[in-house]
């Protein structure tokens, strides 16, 4: 297949999910594999929330998929390790996990590379603590854009991925308590499309999305939920928020597109098969080489003919100085 660029504006949304990120990661290896294509080349524009952050920020500096699957396998057992199991007891008074691995793996792996030295352009969800807002990392693809391409990768990445109670907030962006841009993005499909047609001016009918979910558990016990109560929804209500959220998401985004225009890959799982702390290698790329094989050809019927025309940041001239 040779590919060509056409009118389609077409974007790439990933979730958040912890290591869980693996399975997204590996989706898109597959792809690539069986394709013979390069698949960032095939997107315009990339939203990456958490996990699906650092996902969307290694493709931007140039690294494959594969590669990305070998990040996840080396460094997510080192990241969340916790080899006498007190991380649980932790957490009920500090962050699970000590963010030193994480930002160790993520300088290692993006060294000083700014953001705006992205080759894609690039929505990255997180929030801010301080004002109680959204905080929203993008790459310089319009002029009023002029302050995130100063901040180097790994900070963008781990100010992404301070989940709650996982990690504590990221003050390495300005001071500012940054966490997890998944408490209100998990799945940022709508943060690309509203990106896409309030800042580029891309017509709604131009825009084509693929989104990658990081599994979904099935879940049971909503009869308990049914009558109320802080015991009872203490511990789902995180779930069933982020579920409702990632569902809303793809829901908005197929009736301003169409449904035709959305692909999305969130494959349902027994309860606790993966958990965003724990990394199941065989499992997950196992689930992951099965959802591909059935994606493969929706992805090239929709994406793959679609060659996105060469990405130019602007304020380069100050990024070179």
């Amino acid at each position: 297949m040779t590919p060509t660029s056409t009118n389609h504006f077409q974007i790439l949304s990933l979730d958040g999910g912890g290591v869980k990120g693996l399975f997204s990661a590996a989706v898109l290896a597959q792809l690539e594999r069986d394709t013979g294509v390069e698949l960032a080349s095939r997107f315009d524009l990339i939203a990456g929330t958490s996990t699906g952050g650092l996902i969307a920020l290694g493709l931007s500096a140039g690294m494959r998929p594969i590669d990305i699957v070998e990040f996840y396998v080396s460094e997510g057992p080192k990241i969340f390790a916790d080899p006498f199991g007190l991380k649980t007891v932790r957490r009920g008074y500090w962050s699970k996990f000590h963010p030193d691995p994480l930002a160790r793996a993520l300088r290692n792996c993006f060294g000083d590379r700014l953001l705006g030295e992205s080759s894609k352009r690039l929505v990255i969800p997180s929030y801010s603590l301080a004002d109680d807002d959204v905080y929203i990392f993008r790459t310089p693809h319009h002029q009023r854009l002029k302050r995130d391409h100063r901040v180097e990768i790994w900070r963008v990445a781990m100010a992404t991925a301070a989940a709650p109670t996982y990690f504590p907030a990221f003050r390495g962006v300005e001071a500012i308590p940054l966490v997890d841009g998944g408490v209100w993005a998990g799945n940022p499909t709508m943060v690309a499309v509203v990106e896409a047609v309030g800042t580029l001016g891309v017509p709604l009918s131009d825009l084509r999305v693929m989104s990658l979910g990081t599994t979904q558990p099935i879940k049971r016990g909503s009869k308990r939920l049914e009558s109320g109560g802080l015991a009872k929804w203490a511990k789902p209500s995180v779930e069933v928020f982020l579920r409702g959220q990632a569902l809303c998401a793809t829901n908005q985004a197929r009736h301003l597109l169409g449904k035709e225009n959305v692909l999305r890959l969130d494959p349902v799982v027994p309860d606790r098969a993966f958990r965003l702390d724990r990394l199941n290698i065989d499992d997950l790329m196992a689930l992951a080489a099965h959802e591909s094989r059935k994606l493969c050809p929706e992805f090239e019927a929709l994406f793959a003919s679609h060659t996105a025309p060469m990405y130019e940041p602007l304020h380069t001239r100050e990024i070179a100085c």
